[in-house]
C-alpha cells in the first residue's frame, strides 16, 4: 500500500467511528457558502484538525469541518471550508478530502465558489453553473507517481462537469423562478484577485468567471470516476471599467446573500440521486 493509500485509509476508517453510513454523494463548500449545512439532518461534525492527514482551512469564511448526515433522505459528507493551493498545501492535501470521500462511499460530488465575473452579462450575485474549466494553476494534482488503484494515468477531461447534473439543474432552476447562467470558470493560484488587464486576458481566452479553488478538485474527482456538478456565486464583476476595488468580505456578504438559490438546486439534485 502506498503513503497515499495509507494515509486515504487511515482518514476514512477515523471518520467512520463516528458514521458508518455510506454516503451517495459529497459537498464541497466555498466562501461564505457554509449554511447550506444547516439543510443536513441527524449530523455528525468532525473538525478538521482531528481528522488523521486532514489540512486545516485557514480562510475566512471556511469553517473548517466535516459534516456527516442525511440531505433530502440521502447520506451525504459535506466539507465546510475548503483548501486552497494559495494557503501553502500542496496540490495532494487540497485534493485528499475528495480521495477520502470517494473511500467513504460517495459516487457524485457537488462543488460552490465565489467567483470574479468576466461575462458582461453577469450582476454580482447571479449563479453559474461551471460546464468547463481552464486550468491555469501553476500546479497539477495529478503530478508524480500514478496510483493506479484510484484511478488512471491519463484522465478524460472531456466532460469534468456531468452534462446530466447540468441538465437537471437547470430544469430545478426553471421550476423555482430562478435565473442561471452557464459557463466557463478559470481556475488561479491567487491569493491576489485579478488585475483589470488579467480579467480582461482570461475573457479573450473563454473564461467567463475566475476563482482561486475548485479545479483541483474536479482533477482529482474525474480522475477517481465521480460526476462532478459545480456552481459558482459571482461574487465581483472585474471586467468593467469603473472604480472596482474588491474585497474578500464584499465576496463574503455577495454569497451570503446568493445562498439560498444555491441551497435549494443543490438540495433537489440530491434528492434526485
Amino acid at each position: 500500500m502506498s503513503e497515499l493509500t495509507t494515509k486515504i485509509t487511515a482518514a476514512g476508517e477515523y471518520i467512520s467511528k463516528f458514521w458508518q453510513d455510506k454516503p451517495v454523494a459529497g459537498i464541497i463548500l466555498g466562501s461564505g457558502l457554509g449554511n447550506l449545512t444547516q439543510e443536513i439532518e441527524r449530523s455528525v461534525e468532525i473538525p478538521y484538525s482531528d481528522i488523521p492527514h486532514f489540512p486545516e482551512s485557514t480562510v475566512e469564511g471556511h469553517s473548517g469541518k466535516l459534516i456527516l448526515g442525511y440531505m433530502q433522505g440521502k447520506p451525504v459528507v459535506a466539507m465546510a471550508g475548503r483548501f486552497h493551493f494559495y494557503e501553502g498545501f500542496s496540490m495532494q492535501q487540497v485534493t485528499f478530502p475528495v480521495r477520502v470521500m470517494k473511500a467513504l462511499g460517495i459516487h457524485t460530488l457537488f462543488i460552490s465558489n465565489a467567483a470574479g465575473g468576466m461575462n458582461p452579462a453577469f450582476q454580482v450575485g447571479d449563479l453559474m453553473i461551471i460546464r468547463d474549466h481552464i486550468n491555469l494553476q501553476p500546479e497539477h494534482p495529478l503530478r508524480g507517481k500514478n496510483e493506479d488503484t484510484l484511478g488512471p494515468r491519463f484522465p478524460d477531461m472531456s466532460e469534468p462537469y456531468s452534462k446530466a447534473l447540468i441538465d437537471a439543474a437547470n430544469k430545478i432552476a426553471a421550476a423555482n423562478n430562478i435565473s442561471l447562467h452557464s459557463g466557463v470558470y478559470v481556475g488561479v493560484q491567487g491569493p491576489t484577485f485579478e488585475t483589470r488587464a488579467e480579467y480582461k486576458y482570461m475573457h479573450i481566452i473563454g473564461g467567463d468567471a475566475v476563482g482561486m479553488s475548485t479545479v483541483p478538485e474536479v482533477i482529482v474527482a474525474a480522475h477517481a470516476g465521480l460526476k462532478v456538478f459545480a456552481m459558482s456565486v459571482i461574487t465581483d464583476i472585474g471586467i468593467r471599467e469603473e472604480e472596482n476595488v474588491i474585497t474578500h468580505e464584499e465576496v463574503l456578504a455577495a454569497a451570503k446573500a446568493a445562498e439560498p438559490k444555491l441551497t435549494l438546486i443543490f438540495s433537489e439534485l440530491i434528492r434526485q440521486l
